[in-house]
């Protein structure tokens, strides 16, 4: 029996170019708290759940398809913390926002909230199924990466990325219900294939906006020889679509490689159809363009929209275009955008939102010891339901285009050498001047714990 009392904070990631630095960031100022720290890729820690001491599990979601995750996760003594990566941006239907992100069960087995910013925890408060679960408005971890004390971090990466490419023009596309990784699949229960009238409307909309993407990139690459167009396909996205789309041109070039931070900063300008990208462009600086050939006030994603240059047509499109290869294209500037900003993200100013998440847990009484011990028929009732589901999911593994195959795994988390963590790790306290007593260690393929050496 493990006589170490200090809790786990067990960190998923399912999205490696999107979530990872951030959550190493969040790893490290954990582990500078005392905390020990399970990091890695979602699935692998699901299966070895059952064998990591309890504590407190920080979800990004808390959708139907966590329902039963979450129930095992408690049986096993294991809390659980959440926030929705996706509440940053959404319709302004709420209903649908509600419908597809939260589910009443997984959020009756959640012990606290964090949000975004202010707009965010009242979308959690409004939910017609909110159970009173306490609300920490701390922003997101991704929010710190892009502060000016950490900009730093990627300075090597958008240097790299300049000698590669010269002057970039960035295209972040947002397809996944058109173009989704594996073909024919449904995103959940609710995606991909529409089963009301307002999911049909919108699933029409999303499908103009892919063909209008696909019409325009030929266009702007005749129009701006002097840039290379940079396709960046959403991570749930087939690229091979684009990379067939940009064969015959010789400035273009699809990529989804590393996280978007450094791309946004080498860019000149950002194009892209309702993405958060857009609401990172905002705070780092970068020009960002949402194109809205069709448009439509309760199908389009207002927030990152709002903080762009809005144009409809294709002629705007490469007017702007024109303005960014002179150098003549500023932010989207207008009165309302620093009060924007601050009502949807905190931890701008101040403490780090890792920092804030973090203090919530310690204040809570985590760093110094585990969630209670849950009784011998519950924990076993939890161990056999987790031996059942990951022998499945490893079935489904080997299942071609199934949304557990392997294949679909490596599409989001390629293999990460320790040696890349421990670089990581060394950047981000570089920037910080902090983590220099932080240490990684491997677990298992995919999976590491990370921890103080003073608490070793």
């Amino acid at each position: 029996m493990d006589s170490d009392q200090r809790t786990t904070l067990i960190l998923p990631v399912e999205n490696q170019v999107r979530e990872l630095d951030a959550k190493l960031l969040l790893a490290c100022v954990a582990a500078e708290r005392g905390f020990r720290v399970v990091f890695g890729s979602r699935a692998p820690i699901h299966y070895a759940v059952s064998s990591i001491p309890r504590g407190v599990y920080m979800a990004k979601s808390m959708r139907r398809l966590s329902d039963r995750m979450f129930s095992i996760l408690r049986q096993l003594g294991h809390e659980i913390v959440a926030w929705d990566e996706e509440a940053l941006v959404h319709l302004n239907d709420t209903s649908f926002y509600y419908g597809r992100r939260l589910s009443p069960r997984a959020l009756r087995q959640v012990s606290r909230l964090f949000a975004w910013g202010k707009e965010n925890a009242e979308l959690f408060r409004r939910y017609p199924q909110y159970d009173g679960t306490p609300i920490h408005v701390t922003g997101n971890p991704r929010m710190d990466l892009l502060r000016p004390e950490l900009r730093g971090y990627f300075a090597d990466e958008v240097q790299q990325i300049r000698h590669r490419f010269d002057r970039i023009l960035l295209v972040n596309t947002n397809f996944g219900w058109s173009n989704h990784f594996l073909s024919g699949f449904r995103m959940d229960e609710n995606e991909g294939k529409p089963n009301n009238d307002f999911e049909e409307r919108l699933a029409a909309h999303k499908r103009v906006l892919f063909r209008s993407f696909q019409e325009m990139i030929a266009p702007i690459a005749e129009s701006a020889p002097e840039l290379t167009l940079l396709i960046r396909p959403h991570p749930t996205e087939n690229p091979q679509m684009w990379r067939d789309l940009a064969k015959d041109l010789p400035n273009v070039v699809v990529s989804n490689e590393g996280s978007v931070v450094p791309w946004l900063m080498a860019c000149e300008a950002m194009i892209h159809s309702g993405c958060t990208t857009a609401v990172e462009s905002a705070i780092i600086g970068t020009p960002a363009i949402a194109y809205q050939p069709v448009s439509d006030e309760d199908l389009d994603d207002q927030l990152p929209n709002t903080l762009s240059h809005q144009v409809s047509g294709l002629d705007q499109l490469l007017e702007k275009v024109r303005e960014a290869a002179d150098g003549e294209l500023g932010v989207a500037e207008s009165p309302e955008r620093d009060r924007i900003i601050e009502e949807n993200i905190a931890g701008l100013h101040g403490a780090f939102a890792c920092d804030r998440m973090i203090d919530v847990l310690v204040k809570a009484g985590y760093a110094s010891r585990r969630p209670p011990r849950p009784g011998w028929p519950r924990y076993f009732q939890g161990w056999i339901h987790n031996q059942v589901r990951t022998s499945a999911k490893r079935f489904n593994e080997r299942r071609q285009g199934h949304r557990n195959s392997r294949a679909f795994h490596d599409h989001r988390y390629p293999e990460l050498p320790i040696a890349e963590i421990r670089a990581r790790i060394s950047r981000l306290g570089a920037g910080l001047n902090r983590f220099a007593d932080v240490a990684v260690e491997p677990l298992t393929e995919h999976l590491f714990r990370i921890e103080s050496r003073r608490s070793v």
